[in-house]
């Protein structure tokens, strides 16, 4: 059920959570400013309203050093300020419900035009959208009323309705004669809304069911990393986490061997380097114990329900490792692993490629090494081998990075080959 065939949304606040962007760069404008710069209570007041009237209303400013603080504002935000935002989890899920029933979706803002057209389109929301009204010099913010007629001029609807995390977004809705739903989970102040005549939902979820009358759909995706020890897996594995986080998905973070408690006291004997006598067979088996153990208890349930689950290692380390560096074989660890993966294998795997040479020498110039570590140089190749065999059968899974790059250019691309692989299995 569509209760709505026009949906208007506001961007801050209600799609996205712009709160350290909009905040860090008030607080560097009053800085520069000379101006005494609040809590983050008091900053985040400047989140919604243009700054033409947050400067002058909240800092006292007149308006020669009202211009003057937006400059400064923009110095900072144009560059950075911008990407620090994140979708709330759940919009994704929520825009494509709407435009897949037929409703016509808009986002009318008080953030200028320009940054928040490039906001929509960096997070892969403007596919969603039909309209965004905005200030521009040519049509500066006239109040929420004028951006809600902007976006519905010349379109035929029957019932629309604005959603948004303040006051003045419920208020040009009911001036503009359409419905209203405040988004409680935004920047809102508590009571803002009594006295409005609307509904306020305290959750994308919520309003999902305020607008549709059912729940949020999410799809479940599994991601693993992979690579030799010193490839780079943490810090790609934070910059992905991040990265998906800031564009609205639920992630669940884990590692092999361990991930769970259980898990974890098996990584314990698999790493410690006083258990040098262990056979391979016994490891092989071990790391498989983890791993069923890690299966059933996380990364099941969390794909079932929907989530992002985002491991550093996967059964690929047990083929290269035991199989290759072993020598025990790619079938003998596969049948293995068979019954303790239950059939839940990686959608996607990111190879950080690198040879053993350059791996091992930067896993010694980081810490102590492990057991699997402090193995000698031809296992080490060995397993280099193996991981790049994995990759030429298998370029469907893997999106293989050279890991000599500089680590931002490495997550650069990681994240153009994942977001467009999740963009295709259609995850929201």
């Amino acid at each position: 059920m569509l209760r709505y065939d026009a949906v208007i949304f506001d961007l801050d606040g209600t799609l996205t959570n712009s709160e350290k962007g909009i905040t860090t760069c008030a607080a560097y404008a009053l800085k520069k400013m000379g101006k005494p710069v609040p809590d983050l209570q008091g900053l985040r007041k400047y989140i919604g309203p243009p700054l033409a009237e947050s400067f002058p209303l909240y800092a006292g400013m007149n308006a020669e050093e009202t211009e003057q603080a937006v400059k400064f504002y923009r110095e900072r935000y144009l560059p950075v300020g911008w990407r620090e935002n994140m979708v709330y989890p759940g919009i994704r899920s929520l825009l494509k419900t709407l435009k897949e029933k037929g409703a016509q979706v808009f986002v009318a803002t008080g953030k200028p035009l320009a940054p928040s057209e490039r906001i929509l389109r960096y997070f892969g929301l403007m596919r969603y959208i039909d309209g965004v009204a905005g200030p521009t010099e040519e049509e500066p913010y006239g109040g929420k009323k004028q951006l809600i007629g902007r976006v519905l001029a010349g379109k035929t609807w029957k019932k629309a309705v604005m959603i948004g995390d303040r006051a003045s977004d419920i208020e040009g809705a009911l001036e503009y004669g359409i419905d209203g739903i405040a988004a409680g989970y935004g920047f809102g102040e508590e009571n803002e809304f009594d006295g409005l005549n609307c509904r306020i939902v305290g959750s994308v979820e919520e309003l999902a069911q305020a607008l549709t009358d059912e729940p949020l759909r999410r799809k479940g995706y599994f991601i693993s990393i992979e690579g030799l020890d010193g490839c780079g897996k943490t810090t790609q594995s934070d910059a992905v986490e991040a990265a998906l986080r800031d564009f609205g998905y639920r992630v669940v973070r884990t590692r092999e061997p361990g991930g769970c408690p259980i898990s974890e006291k098996i990584r314990d004997l698999l790493l410690d380097v006083s258990n040098v006598g262990m056979s391979g067979i016994a490891e092989a088996l071990l790391y498989a114990a983890s791993r069923a153990q890690h299966v059933h208890q996380v990364i099941k349930p969390a794909v079932e329900r929907g989530d992002v689950v985002l491991c550093d290692r996967f059964v690929d380390s047990s083929v290269a490792f035991q199989g290759g560096g072993r020598e025990l074989g790619v079938d003998l660890i596969r049948r293995i692993n068979q019954p303790a993966v239950e059939g839940c294998l990686p959608d996607t795997t990111v190879f950080l490629k690198l040879d053993h040479e350059t791996a091992l020498r930067r896993r010694k110039n980081a810490s102590a090494l492990d057991r699997i570590e402090s193995e000698e140089a031809s296992f080490h190749a060995r397993v280099e081998q193996a991981y790049n065999t994995l990759v030429e059968r298998e370029p469907e899974r893997f999106i293989a990075v050279d890991a000599k790059e500089k680590p931002e250019a490495i997550t650069e691309k990681i994240l153009a080959a994942l977001f467009a692989r999740m963009d295709a299995a259609e995850v929201v």
